[in-house]
């Protein structure tokens, strides 16, 4: 019989290292995948259809909406973004764990939607920590980043609602934090 796959929902505010650690993670870790989320936002430069995200269109991101297709959707910094139900319900079927890289109000969706789940919250050091990354990584326009960084203190009032919080403030040492959380939670009795 094949144990049922756990999710792991890492999130954080934006340019906290989610993706970084994840990538760390899936290099260090065996047998986990990443969730491929659906957005509405342009494609980035670097970016792979179906690895990165599924990219639609916002008509077609509302049917699906509308079909109940996702585990939970959320619009953030005024683009849509979902999680697949049917890609995230498969891999756990089959036994697969998966890496669930996502904003916070997804993951307070998806803790609605799917309890079971463990919850990693990423935070920085501090908020000019994050300030400095967030410009550093020269993706944003300046509306964007003022946004990212009024969200700060609502967004750290919401790790109340997470099973772990790991800071980000060496790079090494929260990939190593983040793979203790999966081992120890693939260790777990489970009722």
């Amino acid at each position: 019989m094949v144990r049922k796959g756990i999710l792991f929902v890492v999130s954080g505010s934006s340019g906290v290292g989610k993706g970084t650690i994840n990538k760390a993670v899936l290099e260090k870790v065996s047998d986990i995948r990443m969730s491929v989320s659906a957005t509405t936002r342009p494609k980035r430069e670097g970016e792979v259809e179906g690895r990165d995200y599924f990219f639609v269109s916002p008509d077609e991101f509302a049917a699906r909406v509308k079909n109940g297709d996702f585990l939970e959707y959320a619009k953030v910094y005024s683009h849509m973004y979902g999680t697949p139900r049917q890609f995230v319900e498969e891999n756990m079927q089959k036994g697969y764990d998966l890496l669930l890289e996502i904003d916070i109000q997804g993951a307070m969706k998806v803790k609605e939607q799917m309890p079971q789940g463990v919850f990693i919250f990423i935070q920085p050091p501090s908020r000019e920590v994050l300030a400095q990354r967030i410009h550093g990584r020269g993706k944003d326009s300046m509306d964007s980043i003022r946004a990212r960084l009024a969200a700060y203190e609502q967004e750290m009032a919401m790790r109340k609602h997470y099973d772990y919080v790991v800071v980000n403030d060496d790079l090494e040492e929260a990939v190593y934090k983040v793979q203790a959380i999966i081992v120890a939670e693939r260790c777990r009795v489970r009722i």
